[in-house]
């Protein structure tokens, strides 16, 4: 809820003691003045400029602009006849907020170029008063410059962050709902055919029984058999439902690097047709985690994924040009810990290298007993 002493929103940036500073200010220049009238009418300015302020954050559409310039127009005024330029610092912070990109770069280069000539205007009117504070005059102008780019550069940085989350939210959905067609398109394949040919052969063996008893004997065999075969096809199904195949999660890492605008490059073969569905499965988690940390925390360009079959181990590589991972994030944080944890449980370890960019070493030995992983699984 915005509530009405709320001059600025939450979202400044800076610090508010600068604001409350920069707000007092004002009235220290306009009551150097001798004259009355001038006083009030520095009041009145400052009044209006504030009032603007607040209507240009709270309005929409074109009236922003008029009340813009309303500010412009009084920021030039205080600074030629009061020598007090600082309130180009309120407009430079609300121009950085403005989304349109035209509208942005009009009132960008308009506002510099009013403030530039304020300050020539100042040092020709107030020349005493501007030459004493000519260092912060100079932080103004360069601030001026500087905070509107900044404060823009941000903004759709943040934009860009939370149209990636919805995007990363938008892919699990279409990949929950993928999966579940994938389940029902399984089960009617595996449960459907072999549910209606008992039910067929139970009808014919229940007319049989009078007339050909052997037969319906050999019938109730068939149902028999049918009902075994359709179980362990369950079995198959539900065994496979617990685990995410490596090539499936290759698969979902792209659409997420691809969505967070990163370049994605890959060696070696997906199919591991000798790991158990246990070890690829572990490996498909830390692989999931090790992508999500690049996109979340990496701030990288690109992400290469490299799969290795040597002779006793298994070598996955997930590389990165991003900022590095810190020594205390080593054992902590960012899912370094759980990975730890998942490749421990099938005798796997994780190596970090930070340098020009994170490279994770997830390696999982071979020799893992078949009778461990079945009673796992």
């Amino acid at each position: 809820m915005k509530n009405w002493y709320h001059i600025f929103p939450k979202s400044t940036g800076l610090s508010p003691y600068i604001w409350i500073i920069c707000c007092i200010l004002p009235f220290y220049f306009i009551f150097k003045s001798s004259s009355l009238l001038v006083i009030i009418f520095g009041i009145i300015m400052i009044i209006l400029f504030f009032a603007s302020y607040r209507f240009a954050f709270l309005l929409k559409g074109w009236p922003v602009y008029v009340f813009v310039a309303i500010q412009i127009v009084i920021s030039v005024a205080m600074t030629a006849l009061y020598g007090y330029i600082y309130f180009s610092l309120f407009l430079s912070f609300f121009i950085g907020n403005v989304k349109s990109k035209a509208g942005f770069i009009t009132l960008y280069i308009i506002h510099i170029v009013s403030t530039i000539a304020a300050v020539s205007l100042g040092f020709i009117f107030q020349k005493q008063i501007f030459v004493s504070q000519f260092p912060f005059i100079l932080i103004s102008v360069i601030g001026v410059i500087l905070l509107p780019v900044s404060t823009y550069s941000r903004n759709n940085l943040e934009e860009l962050e939370e149209k990636l989350e919805d995007a990363n939210k938008r892919i699990s959905e279409l990949v929950k709902i993928e999966e579940r067609q994938r389940i029902a398109r399984d089960l009617h394949d595996t449960l459907g055919q072999k549910l209606s040919l008992i039910g067929l052969k139970s009808d014919l063996a229940s007319r049989l029984m009078e007339i050909n008893p052997e037969s319906a004997k050999n019938e109730i065999n068939d149902i028999r058999q049918t009902a075994r075969t359709a179980l362990n096809e369950v079995r198959e199904l539900v065994s496979e439902m617990r685990g995410t195949k490596l090539e499936d999660e290759v698969l979902r890492i792209k659409q997420i690097l691809k969505a967070a605008q990163m370049n994605f490059s890959m060696e070696g073969d997906t199919n591991l047709t000798n790991t158990p569905l246990l070890v690829e499965n572990v490996l498909s988690m830390c692989l999931k985690e090790a992508v999500n940390n690049v996109v979340k925390h990496s701030k990288a360009t690109w992400c290469k994924l490299s799969i290795e079959k040597l002779r006793t181990e298994l070598l996955i590589k997930v590389q990165d040009d991003g900022v590095g991972i810190q020594k205390t994030e080593y054992f902590h944080g960012n899912g370094l810990k759980g990975m730890r944890e998942r490749l421990e449980f099938v005798n796997g370890s994780l190596e970090i290298q930070s340098s020009e960019g994170t490279t994770l070493y997830i390696r999982v030995p071979y020799g893992i007993k078949k009778a461990e992983q079945e009673g796992m699984v």
